[in-house]
This record gives C-alpha cells, sequence and structure tokens, in this order.
C-alpha cells in the first residue's frame, strides 16, 4: 500500500514537474526577448533567474525518476540518494544565477539605457501569474519533499519578484529614473539570496548524513528506551535515505529473549510516529552495551 502510495505521488509530482518545466521555459524565452527589446535589465535578471528555476525543476524530474529504480547489488539503497545530490545542485545553480545577475546589474550602473517600462510592466504581471500558477503546483507535496519544497520556495521569491519588476516599470514610467531599474536587481540578488539559504544548509546537512530536520532524534531515543522490555540503547542512528525516505539503525539491549514480533512492532511505531520507514534493530540479549560513537548513545 505504502509502495503504491509513493508511486501515484511521484506520477503526481512528475506531471506537476512536466507542467512547470513548460509554462516557465516559454516564458522565459517571452520574458528575455522583451528585456533585450526594453532594455530592462530588472526582466533580464528576472529571466536569468526563471532559467535557473527552470533547470532545477529538470534536475528534480530527473532525481525523481532515478530515486524509483530499484536497488542493485552496487547500489543497494537505490538511486534514492540522486534526490539529495540534485537539492544541493539546484542551490548551486542558483548561486550561479546570482553571480551572472550581479556582473550584469554592475555593467549596467556603468552603463545607463533609457527603458521601456510599459514592456516591463506587462511582462513582469504576466511573471506573476506564470510563477504564482507553477508555485501552486508544488503547494501540496512541498512540505515533505526537499526538492520539492525549493522549487515552491523558487517560485514563491519568483512571484514577489516580478511584483517588484512591475512597481519599477510604474517607477520609472513615472519618475524617469532609470537607474532604479537595475537597482532594483540588488533586491532580486537579496531574494535569491534569502530564499536558497536554508536550501543550501538543508541540502548540505542531509549530504553528510545529518539527522533530518523533522526528526527529533532525542525524542525516538526515548521512545526506544520505554519500549518494555528494553535495557539500553546505543549505536543509534538517524539519516536521509533520500529528501522524501528516512533509514535508523539502533542495538536495543533487552531483559528477556524476544521474537520478530517484537521487531516489527517497534518498527511500525517509529513509521507511524517519526516518520522513519526504514528500520534496522539489533536486539542484544545477555549482552554488554556497546560503545558507539553517536551522541545518542
Amino acid at each position: 500500500m505504502e509502495h503504491d502510495h509513493s508511486h501515484t505521488t511521484n506520477k503526481r509530482l512528475g506531471n506537476a514537474l512536466k507542467t512547470g518545466i513548460a509554462i516557465n521555459f516559454i516564458f522565459i524565452v517571452f520574458e528575455a526577448l522583451y528585456g533585450f527589446l526594453s532594455n530592462s535589465m530588472a526582466l533580464i535578471a528576472d529571466a536569468g533567474h526563471n532559467l535557473s528555476d527552470v533547470l532545477a525543476l529538470v534536475f528534480s524530474w530527473i532525481a525523481i525518476i532515478l530515486s524509483q529504480r530499484k536497488s542493485t547489488l552496487r547500489y543497494t539503497y537505490g538511486l534514492r540518494r540522486s534526490t539529495i545530490l540534485v537539492s544541493l545542485l539546484n542551490t548551486i545553480i542558483l548561486l550561479v544565477a546570482v553571480a551572472f545577475i550581479v556582473y550584469e546589474t554592475v555593467d549596467r550602473l556603468r552603463n545607463p539605457v533609457k527603458i521601456n517600462a510599459a514592456n516591463m510592466i506587462i511582462v513582469a504581471a504576466v511573471g506573476i501569474a506564470v510563477n504564482g500558477f507553477t508555485a501552486w503546483l508544488f503547494l501540496k507535496d512541498q512540505k515533505r519533499d526537499l526538492n520539492i519544497r525549493s522549487a515552491f520556495v523558487h517560485f514563491i521569491a519568483d512571484t514577489l519578484v516580478s511584483l517588484g519588476v512591475v512597481v519599477t516599470g510604474v517607477v520609472v514610467a513615472f519618475t524617469g529614473i532609470q537607474w532604479f531599474d537595475p537597482a532594483i536587481s540588488f533586491v532580486i540578488v537579496g531574494v535569491i539570496l534569502y530564499s536558497s539559504y536554508h536550501l543550501l544548509i538543508d541540502s548540505v546537512n542531509l549530504a553528510l548524513d545529518a539527522v533530518p530536520e523533522h526528526i527529533d532524534i532525542l525524542g525516538v531515543k526515548q521512545f526506544l528506551e520505554a519500549v518494555p522490555g528494553v535495557a539500553g540503547v546505543h549505536d543509534l542512528h538517524v539519516w536521509a535515505l533520500s529528501t522524501t525516505e528516512t533509514a535508523l539503525t539502533v542495538h536495543l539491549e533487552t531483559v528477556s529473549r524476544t521474537d520478530t514480533s517484537f521487531i516489527i512492532a517497534i518498527q511500525k511505531q517509529l513509521a507511524e510516529g517519526f516518520g522513519i520507514g526504514h528500520a534496522t534493530i539489533q536486539v542484544e540479549y545477555g549482552e554488554p552495551a556497546g560503545t558507539g560513537e553517536n551522541v545518542c548513545n
């Protein structure tokens, strides 16, 4: 049942990603073209940022496909961790986009040109609709998947940025202050950096096998210690198999012999209570306490 639910979810996410890629690629071409025709650095900067988001969507889609591949003798967990690597790659892409925007903006400040404010307003208004719709596609699943959350955050930020470009166009149209356009690009850079900071931290932590943010490892340890018959808990490790799956290994010292139903019951409670779907439990009866290197020993 869990496998069928996961397959359905991945299929839905795949369709959402394909839809997001298609409509945003069309909009990027439209926005970049009008950016150059209007001499608007804000539009060009936003198009560059949107391109990085489309690449992020493409990589996320590929990662979802790879994560569904079955395990092999070499990759015993399959390719689930590709989703973690892709979330890290997507953040790096964002930083590259930021560098490009900063370079182009500085050049435009040194060599100002007249801007077509009307085109700016129209294109950015379309951007609000496109980015808002794309963010909505990932609203349901953004809490359970870091890749999807990165896409959601990116497009929420894009919606706000497009709104900023509309405001910029209005200011330029009514005041004639041309430097306000490249100046607003620095605000766009700030929004991008702010929205990507936590994604970068989360991606690096998962890549380093840190305990996933949504897992209360002390709570897990207290739960295991409270299991009837358990006398000690050590070598407790929790890490992410992917951006949606969590694994656990632990040694439990017991006061009496146990059977497989003891382990199965604990695994079920870990899955239901903590979202840990891959738990490997070693039961030790009559053995001295181990000495692991985990803070939860």
